[in-house]
C-alpha cells in the first residue's frame, strides 16, 4: 500500500457567533491538535476526526455536545455522523439527549455494524449497550444558549482526515438550529448530506442550513463535483454555489481529497476553520 501524507481539516460551523473570536481560535486550535496527535502517532483517520469533533463537543463555545443550541422547549437534541471511506462504513445518531459525545456514539454504532442510524430513545439504548458515557441532559445546556434561544444561530462542527494508509474519514456533530421543534433531524445525522467519505475520492463535512443541505445531498454532491473539477478549493466553491442556488440556503463545507489537498468554502460571515499537515509547525487557522 502506498504511504500517503496525512492531512486534517476541522470546522467550527458556518454561521458561528463572531463574538469572542479569540475563544473560537483557542477552541479550534485545541481541536486540530487533538486530531493531529492521533494522526501523527500513527492512528487512523477515524481516530483523528473523532478526536477533533469530541474536542469541539466538549467546548461550550461550539454548537455540538455541551453548548448546543436549544430546541423551542429549551432542551438539547444532538445529531452526529461519522464515515470511513475504505469500506463506506458509517454510523449516526439523531435527536439524542444525554450523550456527552454524540460522535463517539456514532462511531460505536458504525463499528457494531448491525445498523447505521439510531434516533431518540433508541440511540440512548444503544449508548448504554455499547458503553458510551451518558450524562444529565442539563449538563449540555449553557447559560449562553439560554440567552440566545430567541435568536437565530446556525453552526455545526466537523472534521475530515487522511491518514498515512490512504484512508479518509469524515465526522460531523451538531445541536441543530436554535429554536428547532423537538424531534427535528438535520443534515448532520444523514450520510451523504452532512457527512461523506470515500477514500478513492475524498471526504466532506458540511455545516449550515440543514434543510437546504439535505435538498442537494451536499456532501456526496461535493465529491461528484471534485471528481469533475479536480481541485478541492474549486470543488468546495462550486458545491457552495449549489447549496445557495439550488438548495436555497446558506452554509459551508470542508473537503480533503485522496492526495491530502484541502479546500473549504462558506457563504456566511464566519466559519472557523483549522488545518494541519506535515511541515506545519502548528495548526493554521484561516479565519
Amino acid at each position: 500500500m502506498t504511504s500517503r501524507v496525512p492531512a486534517l481539516i476541522v470546522h467550527g460551523g458556518a454561521g458561528a457567533d463572531p463574538g469572542g473570536r479569540d475563544e473560537l481560535r483557542s477552541g479550534m486550535r485545541e481541536a486540530v491538535a487533538a486530531g493531529w496527535r492521533a494522526l501523527a502517532g500513527g492512528g487512523s483517520a477515524l481516530d483523528a476526526v473523532e478526536a477533533s469533533v469530541r474536542s469541539l463537543e466538549d467546548h461550550p463555545r461550539f454548537n455540538a455536545g455541551r453548548g448546543s443550541v436549544l430546541t423551542s422547549e429549551g432542551t438539547v437534541e444532538n445529531d452526529a455522523s461519522i464515515m470511513e471511506g475504505d469500506m463506506l462504513r458509517n454510523g449516526a445518531v439523531a435527536a439524542v439527549s444525554g450523550v456527552r459525545n454524540p460522535i463517539t456514539l456514532a462511531r460505536r454504532i458504525m463499528e457494531d455494524g448491525r445498523h447505521s442510524l439510531f434516533a431518540g430513545p433508541g440511540a440512548l439504548d444503544r449508548a448504554r449497550a455499547l458503553g458510551v458515557e451518558l450524562c444529565d441532559p442539563a449538563e449540555l445546556i449553557t447559560e449562553h444558549q439560554r440567552r440566545r434561544l430567541a435568536a437565530l444561530q446556525a453552526g455545526t462542527v466537523g472534521a475530515v482526515a487522511l491518514d498515512r494508509f490512504g484512508t479518509i474519514a469524515a465526522a460531523t456533530s451538531t445541536g441543530g438550529t436554535s429554536g428547532k421543534l423537538p424531534g427535528r433531524v438535520g443534515d448532520s445525522a444523514l450520510v451523504g448530506c452532512g457527512t461523506y467519505a470515500e477514500s478513492t475520492l475524498g471526504g466532506v463535512s458540511c455545516t449550515g442550513d440543514g434543510e437546504a443541505i439535505i435538498r442537494v445531498t451536499l456532501a456526496r454532491r461535493s465529491l461528484e463535483i471534485l471528481k469533475t473539477v479536480g481541485d478541492p478549493s474549486h470543488a468546495a466553491e462550486v458545491a457552495l454555489s449549489v447549496l445557495v442556488e439550488e438548495g436555497r440556503g446558506q452554509g459551508g463545507l470542508i473537503l480533503v481529497d485522496w492526495r491530502g489537498r484541502m479546500g473549504w468554502a462558506r457563504s456566511t460571515v464566519l466559519m472557523p476553520v483549522g488545518l494541519m499537515s506535515p511541515g506545519r509547525g502548528e495548526p493554521e487557522l484561516p479565519f
